[in-house]
């Protein structure tokens, strides 16, 4: 009985070191420097391209904070285009975080349900679909707002700040 037992804990043993050797194998691995790099580059090159749009709505003779909306608006509308060409998973597969963190990602996150779902019509498709990723994103940082607001009001009451 035991060395039936023996056996069947060594099948195990091998069927699992068999498996760890598959996982290893199909595992893609990633440099954290060149991942760091790219994501560098990509939200550098967002954030200079903003920079080119600022100045030119500046240069139009917009103050500040209108330029600035511009700038947001004209980024947003580059990366919902992009996505719908399909071109712009491609720029964040490859950059990684520096494609997805600024405002552009965000946009990036709320078109691609839609796209996706057009298909199952207005409503349960771009309707029910179309904050699946965004959704959490937007639900938590209302919130999270909400209670530094709160914070703040308690303090500010409280006479620390």
């Amino acid at each position: 009985m035991k060395e039936t037992e023996t056996i069947k804990e060594m099948a195990d043993e091998e069927k699992k070191q068999k498996y760890n050797e598959y996982v290893k194998q199909v595992t893609p691995t990633h440099s954290l420097g060149a991942q760091m790099g790219k994501a560098f580059l990509v939200g550098g090159i967002i954030c200079c391209l903003g920079q080119v749009f600022l100045n030119y709505a500046k240069s139009l003779g917009l103050d500040q904070k209108t330029a600035g909306s511009w700038c947001s608006m004209l980024l947003v509308l580059l990366s919902v285009f992009l996505t719908g060409l399909n071109i712009f998973p491609s720029i964040a597969k490859w950059g990684g975080a520096g494609a997805l963190v600024p405002i552009t990602g965000f946009a990036n996150s709320v078109a691609a349900p839609a796209i996706e779902y057009q298909k199952e019509g207005q409503v349960f498709g771009i309707g029910c679909k179309i904050f699946t990723i965004a959704g959490p994103v937007i639900l938590y940082g209302i919130f999270t707002s909400w209670l530094l607001g709160l914070v703040y009001w308690v303090l500010k009451m409280t006479g620390v700040v």
